[in-house]
């Protein structure tokens, strides 16, 4: 298994901070009462991720600790999307203290804000904002999210209308636990698999399903002063259970901001996806005026709905470390090493199965046998055709 103390580069670790270290700044991953991502292959390449965001910042890196242990200004790299309590909590002020993001409230982060609900005065949780939902609507596809079984029921009722009906459970990530359901017996079957508690407390998506689905990713970083804005395409393979899985990212990785971004692209699909993402994000910032990040990605799905058309529309969003990560945090190293650099392909790649050698100039996430997922490689390759001033 990957030893997570071996990396590339001069990368440091803390353990006795000595008095002159007190005003620097250390980074830590971070998962203390958060759940999900816990997985062994998870918990190693968010070390890693750590130590190379602390290499760029050129500050130290330490093994997780209990705040009461913290002795100095600490940059988190959080498991999950923080809630803005428990940021502040832990001294959070700005998008400068974390590789990630924090939401006012736990469902921001979710999938569950991408659609409306199926009246005003249906269930939801406190703070639920009702105009996300119209500002976004032409940059996702059609669908609702419920906090009942019977708002579920009718949601889905309404949507079969259209065609096939995709069940997405917000707890579930990865899309774990989807169902695609054509009939309203097909919709009763599927939400009664799911208990009470999982409308209540987290919701359901029901949105509208497409075939010869093409998925994109938008996103930005931002670390040690440097932005990155992207665009990319996931590939999907096949897990040790034989499932679809993730299987990776390839990015194209633009020096700057999503304008600068926008600036590459003529118009046709990809600059449509880019479009949407900007969207969603804007509106998400002006709804919720207390989120910040300084990681979002945003699943872009594109393909063909039911009546035959080409459709295009963002799934949900990420404001935290992913999978595209590895990619995100080569580009920035790329970026930092050659100031006049100001495009870069990067990809990172996830392959299941039999342990073999990757690439030599590949820098690994993660090699080995994960109690969760059995056999896994976690690697990320830069391609070496980027342009420069």
């Amino acid at each position: 298994m990957t030893d997570p103390t071996v990396h590339d580069g001069p990368l440091r670790s803390v353990q006795q901070p000595t008095a002159l270290q007190h005003e620097a700044e250390v980074v830590m991953p971070f998962t203390l009462g958060l759940q999900g991502h816990a997985s062994e292959h998870e918990r190693q390449t968010r070390e890693h991720v750590a130590r190379r965001v602390a290499h760029l910042k050129g500050c130290a890196y330490s093994d997780e600790l209990a705040p009461s242990l913290w002795t100095q200004r600490t940059y988190l790299v959080p498991s999950e999307t923080l809630v803005e309590a428990s940021a502040l909590n832990l001294h959070m002020r700005g998008e400068d203290d974390l590789f990630g993001g924090v939401v006012p409230h736990a469902f921001v982060a979710t999938k569950a804000i991408t659609h409306p609900l199926i009246a005003p005065d249906a269930a939801a949780p406190l703070g639920w904002s009702h105009t996300l939902p119209e500002a976004i609507e032409k940059a996702v596809l059609a669908g609702y999210t419920a906090f009942t079984r019977h708002d579920a029921v009718e949601a889905g009722e309404r949507l079969l209308a259209l065609g096939p009906v995709r069940i997405k459970p917000v707890a579930e990530t990865g899309g774990r636990g989807q169902s695609v359901v054509h009939a309203i017996g097909e919709l009763t079957m599927s939400l009664a698999a799911l208990s009470d508690n999982a409308f209540a407390e987290h919701g359901v998506v029901l949105e509208h399903n497409l075939s010869n689905v093409d998925t994109l990713s938008v996103g930005q970083v931002r670390v040690a002063g440097i932005l990155a804005s992207y665009h990319g395409r996931q590939r999907l393979t096949r897990d040790n259970r034989g499932a679809v899985a993730y299987g990776g990212s390839d990015l194209t990785v633009v020096r700057g901001d999503f304008h600068a971004l926008l600036a590459t692209l003529p118009p046709g699909p990809v600059r449509k996806a880019v479009d949407q993402a900007l969207l969603y994000d804007a509106s998400v910032r002006q709804c919720f005026p207390g989120f910040y990040a300084s990681r979002v990605n945003y699943d872009v799905a594109q393909g063909i709905h039911a009546g035959g058309e080409w459709s295009s529309g963002v799934l949900e969003q990420s404001w935290r470390i992913g999978g595209a990560t590895g990619a995100e945090i080569a580009a920035l190293e790329a970026f930092h090493a050659d100031p006049g650099l100001h495009t870069v392909r990067a990809s990172c790649i996830e392959e299941f199965g039999p342990l073999a050698p990757p690439p030599a100039s590949a820098v690994v996430y993660f090699q080995g046998e994960d109690p969760e997922v059995g056999p896994l490689t976690k690697y990320t390759v830069v391609h070496t055709d980027g342009d420069t001033a």
